[in-house]
């Protein structure tokens, strides 16, 4: 790779979570950064089991595969401690930058009785009071938390020394570019912080010569949670129709669902500086490619679909996601 930067191209829900868990076994990864905080999940099937993760990164099962939380985070530790028991992962792989700020209980009584919260339609998991108070610098990192004593780390220096060593890092970006505070588009129906490839990177202590890929990472059709533009919306009856419609992971709310835009595809991939691109769910535009593991395998028309989308926005889709699996996957690497 060795470093390479999970971006999602769209609001949130491209995938992002198969993506990272299938490098994770593919390519054996030695590192996996998760960045952001317990505002998104990324939801990981394997061998039968689903898994949604707020906190835990998406690469849990490679059980080689060293765990960390960037500084830029923002911890929920009983949410923290509920996957850790989830994913039944050893506890020595898995580790907080010191520097992680913390969220607390007290952020998300304040999150679902905001103005705010009511108007866009956050989580109410406390992420943006959080965000508030870090910049404030008031806010406790995961330093002062005596239960995380265990797992603190210096998650910066780990990484920057793996990369030294030549060893593979993957740095796990949540949410979806065009919730970016900064960059999005459609303020005030935004998230609190920016999601864009080179800010994922600066969470964890990375700088941007030193990341070698950014995949982004799209899905065959569009979806939102909360308030805000969607372009081409289509209502909830018309997804159903067509095996679009789908609940979010972390909070249970219906996703609002639009027909894939090219032009926003383009945008996003020059934005973040997209190396490769991911595009899941394929079989849901496309059922006969169900299950399929190699490219000759694809009917004609999805083929054209994703020619398409490399022409139109100069970016090679290197991984096709044809199932919920974290191997059901096309991997044109080689």
């Amino acid at each position: 790779m060795p470093c390479s930067v999970i971006v999602g191209a769209f609001w949130g829900d491209e995938g992002k979570g198969k993506i990272i868990s299938y490098l994770a076994l593919k390519d054996n990864l030695d590192f996996c950064v998760r960045t952001g905080s317990v505002n998104a999940a990324h939801t990981v099937w394997y061998e039968g089991k689903k898994f949604a993760l707020h906190m835990v990164p998406a690469a849990f099962i490679n059980p080689k595969t060293r765990l960390l939380i960037a500084a830029g985070a923002n911890v929920d530790v009983k949410t923290f401690f509920d996957e850790v028991a989830l994913t039944q992962i050893n506890k020595k792989i898995i580790g907080i930058d010191q520097n992680a700020s913390i969220i607390e209980q007290k952020h998300a009584d304040q999150d679902k009785a905001s103005a705010v919260n009511k108007g866009i339609g956050t989580t109410g998991r406390g992420v943006g009071p959080a965000l508030e108070e870090r910049v404030r610098r008031t806010a406790k990192l995961a330093k002062d938390i005596p239960e995380l004593k265990a797992f603190l780390a210096d998650e910066v220096a780990e990484v920057n020394d793996g990369l030294d060593a030549g060893k593979s890092v993957l740095l796990e970006g949540t949410q979806g570019f065009l919730l970016s505070l900064f960059l999005g588009g459609g303020y005030p129906y935004v998230t609190g912080r920016d999601t864009g490839a080179s800010a994922i990177a600066s969470e964890a202590g990375v700088g941007p010569t030193r990341v070698d890929d950014v995949i982004i990472v799209y899905k065959s059709f569009m979806t939102r949670v909360g308030a805000g533009p969607l372009p081409g919306e289509i209502t909830k009856e018309e997804a159903l129709k067509r095996g679009w419609f789908e609940v979010a992971a972390g909070t249970g709310r219906d996703r609002r669902s639009a027909p894939f835009d090219f032009d926003l595809a383009k945008k996003t991939a020059k934005i973040n500086g997209a190396t490769q691109g991911a595009m899941t769910k394929l079989d849901c535009i496309y059922p006969t490619c169900k299950g399929a593991r190699k490219y000759s395998d694809l009917p004609k028309e999805a083929k054209e679909f994703i020619k398409e989308v490399e022409t139109r926005t100069g970016v090679p889709i290197v991984f096709i996601g044809t199932g919920p699996d974290a191997l059901d996957l096309i991997d044109r690497r080689t």
